[in-house]
């Protein structure tokens, strides 16, 4: 099918230069929600902050499109912890929207993981989740009470992790020496490794890991600190955002105007400004200079000291070989389906569906990614954003929509890559529609009652993720969360740049909560003894 229109939903000022409005205290590179986070953040401390978007709307990850009469999401299928007020996230999200974004929660049984032909769902509740899994797997029972034990040590363990990341360097060494003699000594061992300790039922083990794809490794190279943050993430249940992905954008922007900022999109920055060591300000595309004390990048380390600095940065080096320890992380498809239909009358569930071959991960993955045309796909995880959002029927009557996310390797999209977006030719189309046949094939197989009732879909690819968010290998979770990756002392706001500071997914964890903690964190290094009620208040309440 040919490649459709732009989407409509737009949010955030298309960028001139005639419209800044400095002198601004902070640049953000970026409107990821790391970014939007960090200005927001900045905004209610004082600062006059701008925010910097290449794309035609803000929100990064968290934005929505339509097309064709239709609204998906492109990142934001589920978050966990937003039911009560005391949790760190929820308390974040009302900060920085001056409580205006609203959720709406999803069925109790909100993940339901398939091992072939049986299920298992993972249920909202520590009692209830465990109650479930009990039920499934007698004889299991102090495996996965001593499961929910770690989640709980992991996330006991986080403040120690999270405090390493904004204290002075003087001091942040032996602190961080101290929280990892102090932290449970499985807690950055792979998740098979510590999943194995507990048990050797490996259908079990495939259950609890059935979430991998929220970090994108399977069990035997993630951290199980990745794995037990996402896990207790979403232990109390999921939740949608009501009026869609694209809410959070435009509730977090009124805060950063609030300080006189602005948040700008079709604003791309070409290169960050270095005058006598260090970062004053950015050039954008069309050459216009912003000069600011403090620039934020949210773009990612591997965009940052990759692209972003010029080849006289101080420290240039030292971050290039950095680099070298950390890996992009996973590339994806993804299938937006469109119905003529409400998704009460499709009878479509409040539930995420992740499919699965069997439980033997890594294989499945190997396997498919040395033969994908006559390998089952390994991960299929399928989301109803019009089931979960209560305000869809409303804004979009008679409508329904689906997504289906699927691991799509930038490698087999590579030959195209320098092909401009919607004009790639009919062989990659013709790429695309196998593997969106194939996607379609697993929705019909749960759902057979919407085969022949499909009105629309189209599928994106690692090339669109970097056309549209600067990923330049499709990888949506910014970088792998390997054991490495969590020994990287450097992935913290501040860099050796003066002036220059990181945000986002790559300073704490993936996620949107994840990212938003990043831009909590660059908050309080940027501010210094002004940031510490801050944290105080979002991180003890």
């Amino acid at each position: 099918m040919s490649s459709p229109k732009p989407s409509t939903i737009r949010v955030g000022r298309r960028y001139r230069a005639n419209r800044l409005d400095g002198p601004y205290d902070a640049i953000v590179i970026g409107s990821g929600i790391g970014g939007l986070t960090t200005a927001a953040c900045l905004s209610k401390l004082g600062k006059k902050v701008v925010v910097f978007e290449q794309h035609y709307t803000a929100g990064g990850f968290t934005h929505s499109y339509d097309r064709n009469g239709y609204e998906w999401d492109v990142g934001v299928h589920y978050i966990g912890d937003m039911g009560a007020d005391h949790t760190l996230g929820k308390r974040l999200f009302d900060h920085i929207t001056d409580g205006q974004l609203k959720w709406a929660a999803m069925d109790a049984h909100y993940d339901r993981i398939f091992l072939g032909d049986k299920h298992i769902d993972l249920v909202a509740g520590p009692e209830a989740f465990a109650a479930e899994l009990k039920a499934s797997f007698p004889g299991e029972e102090q495996a996965i009470d001593t499961y929910l034990k770690y989640l709980k040590q992991v996330a006991g363990a986080m403040p120690g992790i999270v405090l390493g990341k904004v204290l002075p360097n003087l001091v942040s060494g032996p602190f961080r020496a101290l929280a990892k003699r102090r932290a449970p000594d499985y807690l950055n061992r792979t998740t098979r490794e510590v999943l194995e300790s507990l048990t050797d039922n490996q259908e079990l083990i495939a259950v609890l890991a059935g979430q991998w794809g929220d970090n994108g490794l399977p069990p035997a190279e993630s951290s199980f600190i990745i794995h037990a943050l996402i896990a207790r993430h979403y232990l109390y249940g999921g939740y949608y955002p009501i009026g869609g992905a694209s809410e959070m954008a435009k509730t977090i922007i009124p805060v950063v105007q609030q300080g006189g900022g602005e948040v700008f999109t079709y604003a791309d920055v070409t290169d960050i400004l270095i005058e006598d060591g260090q970062a004053v300000g950015v050039r954008m595309k069309d050459g216009e200079e912003v000069k600011a004390p403090l620039v934020i990048s949210n773009a990612g380390v591997f965009n940052t000291f990759g692209k972003l600095l010029p080849e006289n940065a101080p420290h240039l080096d030292y971050y290039r070989e950095k680099l070298q320890h950390v890996k992009r992380s996973m590339a994806s498809v993804c299938l937006y389906v469109g119905i003529q239909d409400t998704a009460e009358n499709l009878d479509l569930p409040k539930t995420n569906l992740w499919i699965y071959p069997g439980p033997d991960y890594e294989g499945q993955v190997q396997r498919f990614l040395d033969d994908p045309e006559h390998t089952d796909i390994p991960l299929t995880y399928i989301s109803f954003p019009s089931a979960k959002d209560p305000s869809f029927a409303e804004r979009y009557p008679g409508r329904a929509t689906i997504e289906i996310v699927a691991p799509g390797p930038y490698e087999w999209y590579e030959a195209w890559a320098d092909q401009p977006w919607g004009k790639r030719g009919d062989d990659y189309e013709a790429k695309k529609e196998a593997y969106a046949q194939r996607l379609l094939e697993k929705l019909y197989e749960k759902l057979p009652q919407l085969r022949g009732k499909v009105d629309y879909y189209e599928l994106s690819t690692p090339l669109s993720t970097d056309y549209f968010c600067r990923y330049e290998h499709g990888e949506i979770y910014g970088l792998d969360h390997t054991p490495e990756r969590f020994e990287q002392d450097w992935l913290k706001p501040k860099t050796r740049i003066p002036g220059l500071y990181l945000t986002g997914q790559d300073v704490m964890t993936c996620g949107v909560v994840g990212a938003m903690i990043g831009g909590l964190l660059t908050t309080v290094a940027v501010s210094g003894l002004k940031g510490l009620p801050l944290a105080k208040r979002m991180f003890v309440g």
